[in-house]
């Protein structure tokens, strides 16, 4: 990777057009041939930037635009739509490279999939008296994340998300729609478990009677939390 911190302006032309006007800022080339412009603000997205499969190539000033202030043009062109990202240097304050090697990828912690092995081992979560059925109990149109009987007996399937939305209770109110139809396990009630529940999702789940439970992953991992627990 090759970072380069200068003065420049940049400028983007293809299917859009943009202008960054003369300022600091970072240059990061990547070794898959991407280059994103980096200001010292707006978190992790840059300003402007060129994906692979693009072309870099540098070029002199013309004597205009050397008059002006400009040592040098970076061209990134994209191979397959012709966009191109045209970096006019005026001063280099830093200009380094660092050989990365490969990343071994990202590891998520608290996943769905966590959540879900750790809800079925802790099924009382659900209230006294449940009891596991099964783990990804397949309908026509999808698994549903655990299936669970209550103390009466009675089936409950519970849909498991990190962040619970809208679109989470409408694919729980699907399922319950169609497991509703099987005489095998019918009457199936609902329960939308997530570490956060959108304020909208928990009205719609409560207006078609499915129970929330916010899951407390720490806690269930058996570390103490020090966020209060909600339900």
């Amino acid at each position: 990777m090759r970072l380069v911190i200068a003065n420049c302006s940049v400028d983007y032309t293809g299917r859009l057009t943009a202008h960054l006007p003369l300022a600091t800022r970072v240059l990061m080339l990547k070794a898959d041939g991407s280059l994103l412009v980096h200001s010292d603000g707006g978190s992790y997205k840059p300003l402007n930037w060129m994906s692979p499969p693009c072309v870099v190539e540098t070029s002199e000033p013309t004597e205009d635009q050397a008059s002006a202030g400009v040592t040098a043009l970076w061209t990134v062109t994209h191979q397959k739509t012709g966009d191109a990202l045209v970096v006019r240097l005026h001063e280099v304050h830093s200009d380094t490279s660092h050989e990365l090697g490969i990343d071994p990828g990202l590891t998520k912690d608290g996943v769905e999939s966590h959540l879900q092995a750790l809800l079925a081992d802790q099924i009382e979560l659900l209230g006294d008296g449940h009891e596991l059925w099964r783990r990804e109990y397949m309908t026509p149109i999808g698994p549903v994340d655990i299936l669970a009987r209550d103390a009466a007996g009675a089936t409950v399937a519970v849909e498991i998300k990190r962040r619970g939305g809208i679109d989470g209770v409408e694919q729980l109110t699907r399922y319950l729609e169609l497991m509703n139809r099987d005489p095998r396990i019918a009457p199936v009630s609902g329960v939308f478990a997530a570490q956060e529940i959108a304020p909208q999702a928990r009205t719609l789940a409560e207006d078609r009677g499915i129970r929330c439970l916010v899951l407390d992953y720490d806690q269930m991992k058996g570390i103490e939390s020090k966020r209060p627990t909600l339900f």
